[in-house]
């Protein structure tokens, strides 16, 4: 018998569309023969499956719902959001309380790789690089002319728990800080400002394939504007060369440092990490723990130069997570 499959895509945050091209990606590449897929869509209002061309409305309590008097339900999540609540823990909670197992990280790792502040925290003192860095809240005080005077300029003004590059700002010029700092809150409450680091940037998948921790040929990324935001990562404003032209040295030190940290957070599945090289030595900018899945994705393009193919790649991942569940932890 087929394995039931829910793809959930969609999630409350800004990157909602950017997920449904994801989940529409993974339900492209799972093979019929093996798999009953259904996409399951997650709004800020409800959540509901697409079953033979209606939207049925989905009981999140069990990951079920009913069509025509029967009750259709899966045994497996492929989790394709990207933000809340599929990359921040919330949806692998809940899949818990189900007893319904889920690709990629546990709640407990998605909680903690969500939060850029946390996870450079977390990091810094395994001997992995990153950037000076302050983290601001809504409901304290800050002094402008303190923050630049620590972090320099030019800086990058994040929100600490959103991707796709939503709510980031490249600062150059003190009299921006604060208008960065307000669109960076439109995304969450608290905004991560970062020192800027002139270098190659870099973004590198791992994926566990075939009980193996597998590296994937890193990215370099020409941003054909100021850096690289989302017209870049979704919309082509960009280069993007595969594999990186990295020396030896930075290459093995790029291998070492995303493996390393892809075992330290304990993440599961698949996910991509961003860097920038000063010299020789990679530091460390965040972890995507659902990486975008598109057509124009970084992490296929990876995959696909070391021959790894999507569908074998995501039916290994559904597999693996069915024998080895990790439920609540």
């Amino acid at each position: 018998m087929k394995k039931r499959i829910a793809v959930v895509m969609g999630g409350t945050t800004s990157e909602h569309d950017i997920s449904l091209k994801s989940g529409a990606v993974v339900l492209k590449h799972l093979p019929k023969s093996i798999f009953d897929a259904t996409a399951v869509v997650v709004t800020k209002s409800d959540w509901f499956a697409h079953h033979n061309g209606f939207e049925i409305p989905v009981d999140q309590s069990t990951l079920s719902y009913v069509f025509k008097g029967q009750t259709y339900s899966f045994d497996v999540v492929f989790n394709a959001v990207h933000g809340a609540p599929g990359e921040n823990g919330e949806l692998q909670a809940m899949l818990d309380k189900a007893r319904i197992p889920c690709t990629g990280c546990t709640a407990k790792v998605s909680r903690l790789t969500y939060n850029k502040h946390d996870t450079l925290e977390f990091l810094a003192p395994h001997g992995i690089h990153i950037a000076q860095h302050i983290l601001l809240r809504k409901d304290e005080g800050w002094n402008i002319s303190d923050l630049v005077e620590k972090i320099g300029l030019p800086c990058f003004v994040k929100a600490n728990k959103a991707g796709s590059s939503y709510g980031v700002m490249k600062v150059h010029k003190i009299d921006d800080m604060q208008a960065a700092i307000n669109t960076a809150l439109l995304e969450d409450d608290h905004v991560l400002v970062e020192s800027f680091l002139n270098g190659t940037e870099v973004s590198i998948g791992v994926v566990e394939y075939q009980n193996e921790i597998v590296v994937l040929p890193p990215t370099e990324i020409i941003a054909n504007g100021d850096f690289f935001d989302y017209h870049a990562k979704y919309e082509g404003n960009s280069q993007e060369i595969t594999p990186a032209r990295l020396s030896e040295v930075q290459l093995e030190n790029l291998n070492v440092a995303a493996k390393k940290v892809f075992i330290l957070l304990g993440a599961k599945g698949f996910s991509r990490s961003d860097f920038i090289f000063k010299g020789d030595v990679p530091y460390f900018l965040e972890l995507n723990s659902i990486p975008g899945l598109t057509e124009e994705s970084l992490l296929p393009q990876q995959a696909r130069h070391v021959g790894i193919k999507l569908e074998d790649l995501f039916t290994d991942m559904i597999f693996s997570c069915l024998k080895n569940n990790t439920f609540g932890a």
